[in-house]
């Protein structure tokens, strides 16, 4: 009987498997075509009030980098906190709420940092879009570098305190050495997953047809433009937000692989 259920969960498990690759290749399949038939070189040259997608991709990275600026150096001195320096049940109060907000939909995240930047400024801009990926971001990297200090063994920091050093001279010097690989692979991640948003920036940044460098206006975002040219009704912008796609899908996957290559090289 045993046996019997046995066989009849594997079977299941490989039919799901099976179903979910099938759409996953569907999806790719059908991404792939349309995009690649819809990509030009020209599309990195111009803006999208000409037709291409410059703007876009230069506003993306550069709302992206903000929020890394902010949410790295808060998650990891979080992280670094949780693992070598806090105790109790704040601690775990922490976690808990960390946990939480890695979980939490994107577009409440979005509609926070509505009712606290975009209203008191009076408008959409950069730095509320930065601000909503970097909230994002924080709880990414405070579990990735908890977790990767865990991984440490004990007897490196009792060696590093036997020898003299100072408790954030052991961190600096050992603990996060020894721990780098795992935590700028999970820094890599949480960058491709904010990099690839779109609920948070529609109420926080919105989008440009213009190249702009000006924080404080409606910036230029590949995702948000890819929803408003997705339901344009012209051919020619349904084939951009393809291309659109495409470009972002490659990006995202980029950053994966270097994530996967750096943690098996490690290996």
């Amino acid at each position: 009987m045993r046996l019997l259920l046995n066989k009849i969960v594997l079977l299941l498990s490989t039919v799901s498997a099976l179903i979910g690759l099938a759409f996953l290749a569907w999806i790719l399949f059908t991404l792939v075509g349309k995009g690649l038939s819809s990509l030009h070189f020209s599309l990195f040259l111009n803006d999208l009030i000409d037709g291409g997608l410059r703007n876009l991709i230069v506003g993306q990275f550069i709302m992206a980098g903000i929020a890394s600026l902010i949410g790295i150096p808060l998650g990891m001195m979080a992280g670094i906190y949780l693992q070598e320096y806090g105790s109790g049940r704040y601690v775990r109060l922490i976690r808990d709420l960390s946990d939480i907000m890695m979980s939490a939909p994107s577009i409440v995240i979005g509609a926070f940092v509505y009712a606290i930047v975009v209203v008191p400024m009076h408008g959409t801009s950069g730095i509320a879009g930065s601000i909503a990926l970097s909230i994002m971001m924080i709880p990414i990297v405070i579990n990735t570098t908890d977790n990767m200090l865990s991984l440490v063994p004990r007897e490196l920091r009792e060696a590093g305190i036997a020898l003299g050093a100072s408790k954030y001279r052991v961190i600096l010097d050992i603990i996060i050495k020894a721990a780098k690989v795992g935590i700028m692979t999970g820094l890599l991640l949480s960058f491709a997953r904010i990099i690839g948003e779109t609920a948070p920036l529609l109420f926080t940044s919105e989008t440009s047809n213009y190249f702009s460098v000006d924080l404080t206006e409606a910036y230029p975002s590949l995702t948000v433009s890819i929803y408003a040219l997705a339901n344009d009704p012209t051919s020619s912008s349904r084939d951009l937000a393809w291309a659109a796609s495409f470009i972002l899908t490659m990006m995202v996957l980029m950053i994966n692989l270097l994530g996967r290559y750096i943690t098996r090289k490690k290996g």
